[in-house]
């Protein structure tokens, strides 16, 4: 049987992936590429080092390893050259596929982000080897997660305007990489994929409102308000930078995307915003 291997496989869209994936292959036929092994030892699947920044530690991870997914690094300003560390090590380690997670529309995206995306695209095509890109769209727990801030403030700050934000829960993108990975006919393709219904960040904040009772607006702020904000929360000033300016291209529709390929490729509706944050408030 073909076995699979799954990178990152320890990181939050990582674990959702392996456990779903179990549900539907053996376990003996998954393995989690891991920086620490240990980690992953309550994953119930094979655990192997396999350190992005060690080219070394990606060959012999990657022995034996049929179908790849490579879940995109965390570390923005060294991706590139980490996803180029991996698909080396896949072509001499005879991977015959390779799944990627993407950014939506990474081609075209005025999202800072997308250029790590763009030169992973083109360092798969160079590969020679098959390929399928799955363009994630936003987490809704990049939102989400601000909910707890904004009950203590008192207000949903951010900048992204009236944009459309089609944003899906990471469970949703899991699910989408099991189908593909599970699935016949996927390799060469590349999707689009974000939630079916965009909201805005005042979507956002009425929906806390009516789920909480508290009156919660959204505050809309320049991008170096906002910044400056997420700053004074305790982020690195870099990272708060690079947050502001993404929600300035969400203002622009740059994470909005209505052609429901999500939703087609898992057989279902992408959980819908009101279940998001029911869910963000059960867990605080």
């Amino acid at each position: 049987m073909m076995k699979i291997g799954i990178t990152g496989a320890t990181g939050q869209l990582g674990r959702l992936v392996v456990d779903k994936l179990k549900e539907k292959v053996s376990s003996d036929n998954i393995v989690a590429l891991v920086r620490s092994p240990q980690k992953a030892s309550d994953l119930g699947v094979e655990a192997r080092e396999a350190d992005y920044e060690k080219p070394e530690t990606l060959e012999n991870a990657l022995k034996g390893i049929d179908t790849l997914l490579l879940i995109s690094g965390s570390e923005v300003g060294k991706r590139a050259e980490q996803h180029q560390n991996v698909i080396e090590a896949a072509k001499k380690s005879g991977v015959r596929w390779i799944v990627y997670t993407s950014l939506l529309h990474a081609d075209t995206s005025s999202v800072s982000l997308a250029e790590e995306h763009r030169v992973t695209e083109a360092a798969l095509k160079d590969s020679g080897i098959p390929y399928t890109l799955l363009r994630n769209g936003w987490y809704t727990e990049n939102y989400t997660g601000s909910i707890q801030g904004a009950l203590a403030g008192g207000a949903f700050i951010g900048s992204a305007g009236e944009g459309k934000i089609s944003a899906a829960t990471r469970a949703d993108f899991a699910d989408a990489a099991v189908a593909v990975l599970t699935g016949e006919g996927h390799q060469g393709k590349v999707y689009e994929l974000a939630g079916d219904e965009a909201f805005t960040l005042s979507d956002l904040a009425a929906e806390i409102s009516r789920q909480t009772g508290k009156d919660i607006p959204y505050k809309n702020l320049p991008e170096a308000d906002y910044a400056a904000a997420l700053t004074s929360f305790g982020l690195p000033e870099g990272l708060a930078q690079a947050i502001a300016g993404w929600d300035v291209a969400a203002s622009h529709d740059a994470l909005y995307d209505d052609s429901r390929q999500l939703s087609r490729l898992i057989g279902r509706p992408t959980t819908p915003l009101s279940a998001a944050v029911a869910d963000a408030l059960k867990g605080a």
